[in-house]
């Protein structure tokens, strides 16, 4: 009876880890997704900021 309880109770406690791996890796996909996404908006405002006299003011002669 002993036996039976331990391989059950290994068993509960294997699959309670595995989840918890299972969890903690989305969890680190979900924030390198958003960590690249955060480096390309950055990137972005970095690459606008160079030409800032872009896009400020409208120049129209009639």
């Amino acid at each position: 009876m002993d036996l039976t309880m331990s391989i059950a109770a290994l068993s509960t406690q294997m699959a309670t880890q595995q989840i918890s791996l299972d969890v903690g890796t989305a969890m680190l996909s979900k924030s390198l997704d958003m960590s690249a996404t955060v480096t390309d908006s950055l990137t972005k405002m970095m690459e606008q900021s160079v030409t800032p006299y872009l896009g400020g003011s409208i120049d129209i002669t009639v």
